[in-house]
């Protein structure tokens, strides 16, 4: 599996959904920032301090299921809501009110054709496969298995683990491990048998905390010191670097020099 850049003992992979297989974290980020300015505009009028998509989207909401993204944003600015339902209306000011508010308006943006896929990705996963490895989405979404439909995609993995799904069954979101846990024994495997491909910081943190056998940071904004603070062991800024990226002996040991990220630390 050296063209992988995995060690040997790996035998799954779990990927996350957004800013990983797919671009809609920019669809995400463009919803969140209608849904809070919105909300800050009609609370605190013309002088509102807008959302801000390069600092507070990474920061507060990025890979946390959907409420748990409003409360994060909403106390990093000191406002708290009453919680409300799920089925609040979107104009609702509660949690659940702009939850679904920034839902409604990622579906519509979904509809429109605002999700793409990341080939190299796709090329991944289908190596993978290849060598007999099991795959795995885990994604706070619930709307996953519609983003998987729009870039024809749901055949690529063997077990998902979604909003939808993890509602179910009572799992708490990133950063917890446990939707990453679900997904390993879902497939019979290990947490040390399986990598986690993560671009969010909850995610590493998850990764982390799980145990598993490799955590690969993907850096698609410039944050790869903040990656591997939280927990990853390689950061690259997209899959196809990964086989120059690990010791061709299977020992994971990563590259130090190797690739963009690892050689400058991702700042820009």
């Amino acid at each position: 599996m050296t063209d992988l850049g995995l060690p040997a003992e790996i035998r799954a992979c779990l990927f996350d959904l957004d800013g990983v297989v797919t671009r809609t974290a920019v669809v995400h980020a463009a919803a969140w920032k209608e849904t809070f300015d919105t909300f800050l505009r009609e609370r605190d009028g013309a002088g509102y301090r807008p959302f801000d998509v390069a600092h507070d989207y990474d920061e507060y909401v990025d890979g946390l299921p959907r409420a748990d993204g409003v409360r994060s944003f909403l106390a990093s600015r000191g406002i708290t809501l009453p919680e409300g339902t799920p089925d609040d209306p979107p104009e609702a000011s509660t949690v659940q009110g702009l939850g679904n508010r920034k839902n409604d308006l990622v579906l519509r943006k979904i509809r429109e054709g605002g999700v793409e896929a990341y080939e190299t990705t796709l090329d991944y996963i289908r190596r993978a496969r290849a060598q007999g490895l099991s795959t795995a989405i885990v994604s706070s979404s619930k709307n996953c298995l519609d983003v998987l439909r729009a870039v024809d995609a749901v055949n690529l993995f063997d077990v998902r683990i979604d909003g939808v799904v993890a509602t179910e069954r009572g799992l708490p979101g990133k950063p917890k491990p446990d939707t990453f846990l679900a997904a390993a024994r879902d497939l019979g495997v290990e947490p040390s048998e399986a990598a986690v491909f993560e671009d969010a910081l909850a995610g590493m943190d998850a990764g982390r905390a799980g145990r598993f056998g490799r955590v690969i940071g993907v850096d698609r904004v410039g944050q790869a010191d903040a990656l591997r603070a939280h927990g990853a062991d390689v950061v690259v800024s997209d899959l196809g670097e990964l086989g120059t990226l690990v010791d061709p002996g299977g020992s994971g040991t990563p590259g130090g020099s190797a690739g963009p990220a690892g050689a400058a630390g991702g700042a820009r």
